[in-house]
C-alpha cells in the first residue's frame, strides 16, 4: 500500500497521527489492522495517492540485500513513496546552504547548482535521494576531505511517528556550529527510519576545486596498496578520494566498464586544489606511491577522462555481479582505524579465500572503510549460510580492531547483534529508550536495527 504524498507534507501527518490513533487502539500489536484502514487511508491522503497494485507493492517492499522482505499490505506495513516531493526550497550563496525535500537527488542538486561555483560533494555512487542519504547516513568516495552527510547536514525537517513536525535546529535555521541543547540533527542522521520522515532538510555546500586531477595506482599486494594509503593520510596530502579496488574488483570493473585496467590491487587518487598546490600534491603523491612498490602514475586532468573513471568505479556493484551471471549480490562494510586497515583487509581477503566466495573488495579506505561484495546463489542454502558467517566473522573483525561493524550501511536486519557487541548493553538500551520516547507504537520501520 503505497501512499503517494505531494509536496505539502501535511498528509503525510495526516495519516501518522492515524496510525497513532490505531496504536493507542492497539491496532498495531495485532496481527492484522482494521479492515477500513484503506479507505481511512484514501480519505487523508487522496485516494489517486494510495495504491494496492500487486506491481507497486512489489517494486517497493524489497531491497538489495539477501533478507527477505515482506510485500507492503493493507495488513502488513504502509510504504511511503516521497519522491513527489522535490522542490529545492531554498538556496543561500553567500551561506553556502540549501534546503530540499526527500525527492531531491545528489545528481538533480548538483546539475541545479552549475554555474554557481557550489557543488554538494557526497557521494554514494547511486544518484540517491539526499534526504534518503541523511537518513541513512551516507558515506562515499569523497568523505575523506568533505565528510559524511553527518557533518553536511545543518538542519532537518521531521515529521514524527504521532505526526508532529520537528525542526531539528529550529525552524529556518543553518548555523554552522550550535551548542543549544542536545544534537537533535545528529539523532535523526542515521536513524534508518526507525524515528520519523525527513521531510527537508539543510545541507551544507562546498567550494567547486579550481583544479582536479585523478589517477590510478596497481600495487602487488592488497597490503601494500592499504599500506600506501596510510602513507598518504600520514604525510598529510590533502587529497580528495582514496578508492581501493582488489585484484578482482579491478578485473571485474575494467572488463565491465571496458576499459584497461591491470588486475592487480588498484588505488583511485584525486587531488583537489589550485593549479599551483594541485602540481605539489602530485610530486608527493608519486613519490609516496614509488615508495609503495606501486606503479608509475598516469595523471587525468579532463573532465571526459576523469567522469570515466568514477564512472567505472561507481559500477562496481554490477562488475561485481557480472561475474556469476544469474546470481545474487550482498553488500556488507566494516570501518577500521587507519592503522589497523592494512591487517584487517589482509585478514578479511585470506577469509574469502578459505570460504570459497566470490567476493571482490572495494573501499573508501581513507576512512578505514571497506566493503566485500558477495556474489551467490541464493538457490543454495549452503552457500548462503557461508555468506552469513563470513559477515559476521568481518564484523567481529572490525569490532577487534577497534572499529564499528557498519562504517555506512547501517544496521538494518543484518547486524542487530553486532550492534549490541559493539554499543554494549547500556548502549542499546538507551537506543531503545530514544525509540520508545518518539515512536511507543513501534510504528516506524518495526524490526529494524533494534
Amino acid at each position: 500500500m503505497l501512499p503517494f504524498l505531494s509536496r505539502c507534507d501535511m498528509a503525510l501527518r495526516r495519516v501518522l497521527a492515524l496510525g497513532a490513533a490505531l496504536g493507542r487502539r492497539g491496532c498495531c500489536s495485532k496481527p492484522s489492522l482494521p479492515a477500513d484502514f484503506v479507505e481511512a487511508l484514501r480519505a487523508v491522503a487522496g485516494a489517486p495517492n494510495v495504491s494496492t497494485a500487486t506491481a507497486a507493492r512489489e517494486q517497493h517492499g524489497h531491497d538489495e540485500s539477501m533478507h527477505p522482505a515482506p510485500v507492503p499490505l493493507c495488513q502488513g506495513g504502509v510504504c511511503f513513496d516521497l519522491s513527489r516531493m522535490d522542490a529545492i526550497a531554498e538556496l543561500s550563496l553567500e551561506d553556502f546552504s540549501v534546503t530540499v525535500e526527500p525527492g531531491v537527488t545528489r545528481k538533480a542538486l548538483n546539475k541545479h547548482l552549475r554555474g554557481t561555483g557550489l557543488w554538494f560533494p557526497v557521494d554514494p555512487g547511486a544518484d540517491a535521494s539526499l534526504c534518503g542519504m541523511a537518513a541513512t547516513g551516507a558515506s562515499g568516495t569523497n568523505a575523506v576531505r568533505y565528510g559524511t552527510m553527518r557533518p553536511n547536514v545543518l538542519n532537518l525537517r521531521v515529521v514524527l511517528p504521532d505526526g508532529r513536525l520537528l525542526h531539528t535546529a529550529g525552524p529556518g535555521r543553518q548555523p554552522r556550529k550550535r551548542a543549544a541543547g542536545y544534537d537533535l540533527t545528529s539523532l535523526f542522521v542515521g536513524s534508518e527510519g526507525t524515528l520519523g520522515f525527513l521531510t527537508q532538510a539543510t545541507l551544507r555546500l562546498h567550494p567547486l576545486p579550481e583544479a582536479t586531477a585523478v589517477t590510478v595506482a596497481s600495487f602487488p599486494s592488497v597490503g601494500a596498496a592499504v599500506a600506501c594509503t596510510v602513507q598518504v593520510l600520514q604525510a598529510a596530502v590533502p587529497v580528495a578520494r582514496i578508492e581501493f579496488l582488489d585484484e578482482v574488483m579491478a578485473d571485474a570493473c575494467g572488463r565491465f566498464s571496458r576499459m584497461e585496467l591491470p588486475a592487480a590491487a588498484t588505488l583511485l587518487l584525486e587531488l583537489h586544489g589550485s593549479r599551483q598546490s594541485l602540481a605539489e600534491q602530485q610530486q608527493q603523491m608519486e613519490e609516496i606511491v614509488r615508495q609503495s612498490s606501486g606503479s608509475s602514475l598516469a595523471w587525468a586532468e579532463g573532465q571526459e577522462e576523469r567522469e570515466q573513471l568514477w564512472s567505472m568505479r561507481h559500477n562496481a556493484w554490477y562488475a561485481a555481479l557480472a561475474l556469476r551471471p544469474g546470481c545474487q549480490g550482498y553488500s556488507t562494510d566494516v570501518c577500521v582505524p587507519i592503522s589497523r586497515l592494512p591487517d584487517v583487509v589482509v585478514e578479511t581477503k585470506q577469509d574469502l579465500q578459505a570460504s570459497g566466495l566470490t567476493g571482490p573488495m572495494v573501499g573508501h579506505v581513507g576512512d578505514g572503510n571497506f566493503h566485500c561484495i558477495l556474489v551467490f546463489n541464493s538457490q543454495d542454502p549452503e552457500e548462503a549460510q557461508r555468506i552469513h558467517a563470513f559477515t559476521q566473522r568481518l564484523g567481529r573483525r572490525a569490532l577487534a580492531a577497534g572499529g564499528t561493524c557498519t562504517g555506512e550501511h547501517g544496521v538494518g536486519l543484518g547486524k542487530r547483534a553486532l550492534l549490541q557487541e559493539e554499543l554494549g548493553q547500556e548502549g542499546l538500551d538507551t537506543l531503545r529508550s530514544i525509540k520508545a520516547a518518539l515512536d511507543p507504537h513501534n510504528l516506524m520501520n518495526p524490526g529494524k536495527v533494534l
